[in-house]
């Protein structure tokens, strides 16, 4: 088994799986007369119970980093109507948004409790003659990075919130919102601070626990969100602190050498991955009860999945062809096999119709197909090797099934490890990797008006990583050209970085939720049709506005081809209060100082 801060949790949590006497006769070994969180011990302790709650269940048992990314149009749930992103969904009363608000607050309240109890503070940290060791002074600093990104999870998703650096008194249980700018400012210091003093390391010792490196890229995720809302008025100081730190990332962790490997055992394993891993959700290969969903919640029901969670059309559509260009400007883009000729992170990410998953160490696959009434599986029970035709639940069934309630595709990102089963998976998932802070790095430079080689490598180095060719060899015209550029870093977020977290929070910065809402969304070709009958003058067309053509939306309405692709989703809107997230009602009524935006 990994050495992982699970093993630590589960030795912790031992201790009160005995009789009601033995708890009561046995002291915890981390104790002592100054305070639990007094102790190395119990610090230890602290700290790794702050851990166990940061994955915590979103839905079926998938933790909320990944979860997130279904809340935005480049996902969708399979409740009809219900993406958060498209309004249906998103009221005070959402059971999403109210597990959201929760989760991230028992961060922050069990990370406060250790911060507020433990022997050193913020001033004594820093005092080399505190008497204070390093490895407390590491888990002081861990407990603050978690809770902070905690933090930003809530101020990205409901902007102004009631704010604590430590645990909570009564006199402050009817606190308003607090101003993000504050909130923002409090936190990029307190985590500059840490990262300048180097207390953590930049590989931290134990699979799971965050390191200098988590702390910059923490750093430049709160640069670019206060740059990108142009908080306080102070947009290019956030991205220039967005910038800086992510380039603190860039010199420090260098990218795996494949994409696929972040995404299996085997190449999470090799030290070239770990290089780019920043921060992971870890779990332990035979442990109880610690294991995830993700692969049952994303596999056709055909093979016995769940089939909840599907990506959008959205998505798909923006990867490029293999020559760097769009699906419209592309020669190379067939639309009788649109996953043919495109840049490898498609396959990496999507499966579509036609594709094959396997499992169980490439025992078993199941191949995907969106309109007949039966499939082919391996391997035939009755001829060993063969493939053998069976009852394809993804059209027949009555459940949620990627060809009757998704748009056709299947999450391939995570889900493409040939040793695991359909259904529990121990693969670890990532909070945080250097490619995000490359990208950052990019964007922010972007923003500043500063396009030099640094951000044209930047891109490029994760493009080529991927195997997809430079973009300024694609298109030259975009070197010098700060919208061109714009529009190449955007895409690059949403092609590198989906399904990990990372794309709610990007549609909101970039503010385009309007144009991503406006239709409903399309996915495969209707069954009279399929995807054989489609030809070049049936695609969608980007370039309904300048808008919609920065930011790779497609339009089927403005192209005159919606009837010949299913949809679903058709009663998706968009309000400006959709920006912000509403607090949840059952906190409203706790806490009468406590607003929404009007309209909630």
């Amino acid at each position: 088994m990994k050495k992982t801060l699970y093993t630590a949790f589960m030795a912790v949590a031992a201790l009160s799986l005995g009789s009601c006497s033995d708890f009561l006769d046995k002291e915890s070994t981390a104790y002592d007369s100054d305070g639990f969180y007094k102790s190395e011990a119990g610090m230890n302790d602290g700290v790794t119970a702050i851990y166990r709650l940061v994955p915590y269940d979103q839905n079926w048992a998938v933790p909320v980093a990944v979860m997130q990314d279904v809340y935005c149009p480049y996902g969708l749930m399979a409740d009809e109507n219900n993406t958060i992103s498209a309004g249906g969904g998103l009221t005070p009363d959402q059971t999403y948004v109210n597990s959201y608000w929760s989760g991230h607050w028992a961060i922050v309240a069990r990370a406060n409790n250790v911060v507020t109890d433990c022997a050193i503070d913020n001033t004594t940290l820093f005092d080399p003659n505190a008497g204070v060791s390093d490895t407390y002074k590491r888990r002081y600093c861990e407990a603050i990075a978690v809770r902070d990104y905690a933090y930003y999870n809530l101020v990205q998703a409901f902007g102004d919130i009631p704010f604590f650096p430590k645990a909570v008194t009564p006199e402050q249980y009817t606190e308003p919102r607090h101003d993000k700018e504050e909130i923002i400012d409090y936190i990029i210091n307190e985590l500059t601070a840490i990262g300048e003093a180097e207390i953590l390391p930049w590989t931290p010792e134990q699979t799971g626990r965050v390191g200098n490196g988590m702390i910059y890229n923490l750093i430049a995720r709160f640069g670019l969100l206060g740059g990108s809302h142009n908080v306080g008025g102070k947009g290019q100081d956030y991205y220039r602190i967005a910038a800086n730190a992510a380039k603190k990332v860039m010199d420090h962790h260098k990218l795996a050498t494949n994409f696929n490997d972040l995404f299996t055992h085997a190449g999470q394993a090799l030290s070239t991955t770990r290089s780019e891993i920043l921060w992971e959700y870890t779990y332990c290969l035979g442990a109880v009860n610690h294991t995830h969903k993700m692969r049952y919640g994303h596999t056709s029901r055909t093979a016995g999945g769940s089939s909840v969670r599907f990506p959008s059309n959205m998505l798909a559509v923006v990867y490029e062809c293999a020559d760097g260009l769009r699906i419209d400007e592309s020669p190379l883009y067939d639309p009788t096999k649109p996953f043919m000729n495109r840049d490898p992170r498609f396959r990496h990410t999507i499966l579509m119709h036609g594709d094959t998953m396997w499992f169980s160490n490439h025992e078993k696959a199941i191949e995907i197909d969106c309109y007949g009434k039966t499939s082919s599986q391996y391997p035939n029970p009755r001829q060993k090797g063969k493939w053998y035709k069976y009852n394809n639940l993804a059209v027949t069934g009555t459940a949620y099934s990627e060809a009757r309630d998704g748009v056709g595709m299947l999450w391939n990102k995570y889900n493409q490890d040939e040793t695991e089963g359909f259904s529990d998976s121990t693969l670890d998932l990532i909070i945080m990797r250097a490619a995000e802070a490359y990208l950052t790095y990019a964007e922010a430079k972007i923003e500043l008006g500063e396009l030099d080689q640094t951000v044209y490598d930047a891109i490029n180095t994760v493009r080529r990583r991927a195997g997809q060719i430079d973009f300024d060899k694609a298109v030259p015209a975009r070197v010098g050209n700060q919208d061109l550029m714009r529009q190449i870093v955007r895409r690059e977020r949403k092609v590198e970085l989906a399904m990990e977290g990372i794309l709610l929070t990007d549609f909101r910065r970039w503010k385009i939720g309007d144009i991503l809402n406006e239709e409903p969304v399309y996915g495969q070709p209707i069954a009279d049709i399929k995807f054989k009958g489609l030809t070049k003058a049936d695609m969608p067309t980007f370039k309904k506005t300048d808008r919609h053509n920065l930011n790779d939306v497609p339009s089927y309405t403005a192209a005159g081809v919606t009837e010949k692709y299913t949809a679903r989703d058709v009663k998706r809107f968009w309000a400006e209060r959709f920006l912000w997230w509403p607090i949840p009602r059952t906190d409203l009524d706790r806490n009468p100082n406590l607003t929404n935006p009007e309209g909630y």
